[in-house]
């Protein structure tokens, strides 16, 4: 893996070429799109998909304060396109360099803070023309900062890093 150690503790890490083909999340539909329209909970909503190395659909709300997060989330987490569920982020877009992005992980529920989720949400905001490459991820655990210069292109996560643990092993 590769990682940049930044000013201010902060460290960048490449999370590689994202992936769009739907094979690759496993998503089940008939040919690659830049969004697919499903059904979940109740509603049809629009969504696109990345694999980030796991599985992510976006979808773009309003508001994420509003946004049905649980109950949608849940609904398209296990919806029978995802055979091996997805993770699910509601991406309100603030303008072409920022978003408010939540995230219902696979397995876990809304999480305070996802990597691979942010930077699928800029990924495919930029995909669909709503985002530059350089964007600004406000989650409710803090900003990130995701750069994606395009197809062929890795994508650079850029967040905060404080030391966890310390502490030796002898074999």
């Amino acid at each position: 893996m590769r990682a940049k150690v930044l000013a201010n503790d902060l460290v960048s890490i490449d999370l590689g070429v994202p992936d769009f083909d739907p094979r690759s999340l496993p998503f089940d539909v008939p040919a690659q799109n830049a969004s697919y329209t499903l059904s979940a909970g109740g509603e049809r909503i629009e969504i696109g998909a990345v694999s980030i190395g796991n599985p992510h659909a976006v979808l773009r709300v309003e508001s994420v304060e509003n946004a049905p997060v649980e109950r949608i989330g849940r609904a398209l987490q296990s919806n029978v396109h995802f055979p091996r569920q997805v993770n699910v982020g509601f991406m309100q877009v603030l303008d072409r360099a920022h978003i408010r992005l939540r995230v219902f992980e696979r397995g876990v529920g809304e999480t305070m803070a996802c990597g691979t989720g942010a930077c699928a949400a800029a990924v495919v905001g930029h995909h669909l023309g709503l985002l530059g490459s350089d964007v600004d991820v406000h989650v409710t655990g803090g900003v990130l900062g995701v750069h994606w210069g395009g197809p062929g292109q890795s994508v650079w996560l850029t967040g905060p890093a404080q030391r966890s643990f310390e502490g030796r092993v002898e074999i």
